[in-house]
């Protein structure tokens, strides 16, 4: 009697070692689990039914806007922010107007951030492809059509993105002309 109480105390022993040998491994992903859940410790709450809608889900594309110091051209999107389904075509416009009595010839270059997001964000058709001729206070509408990758959600460093800014940038070629 006294062999089996030894041996159901050893046997128990090593069990308890095991399971807490096993527990100290599984700690850390419980804990990150538990801290996305309720949001303890300053960890964002994960919530998949704002970001997965339809097949691919949404994605809130911002569009922002700059051009040179003391620019006589006034530029910025029709719309700061618009929906769109991942892998979906769409379609969205900027405003370019010169303000000056001369003809100025303008190019834009685009960034995309986050950056790691660049690779996904696919445009089909850009003002920002070729030089655009703006007449003496000429306004126009300039489209940017483009599509997001549904391969994004598979990237693991970004497949729960929210949002993406493209960003857009126009300088005047010709800029000695209006100074």
């Amino acid at each position: 009697m006294q062999k089996n109480k030894i041996q159901f105390h050893a046997t128990s022993l090593v069990f308890f070692a095991l399971f807490m040998l096993t527990m100290s491994y599984a700690a850390v992903p419980l804990y990150k689990l538990f801290c996305q859940v309720t949001g303890y410790g300053g960890t964002p709450m994960i919530n998949k039914s704002s970001t997965i809608s339809g097949e691919f889900g949404d994605i809130k594309v911002r569009f922002d806007s700059s051009t040179e110091k003391n620019s006589p051209v006034i530029f910025k999107p029709q719309k700061k922010t618009i929906k769109v389904k991942i892998g979906e075509n769409s379609l969205a416009f900027y405003n370019a107007k010169n303000n000056t009595d001369q003809t100025l010839t303008t190019m834009s270059v685009f960034n995309v951030t986050p950056l790691n997001a660049g690779k996904y964000f696919n445009k089909i058709e850009c003002f920002c492809f070729e030089e655009q001729k703006l007449s003496p206070n000429e306004a126009v509408e300039m489209p940017v059509s483009f599509f997001i990758d549904p391969s994004i959600k598979d990237d693991k460093f970004i497949n729960d993105l929210s949002e993406i800014t493209l960003s857009y940038t126009m300088f005047i070629r010709d800029k000695e002309e209006y100074e």
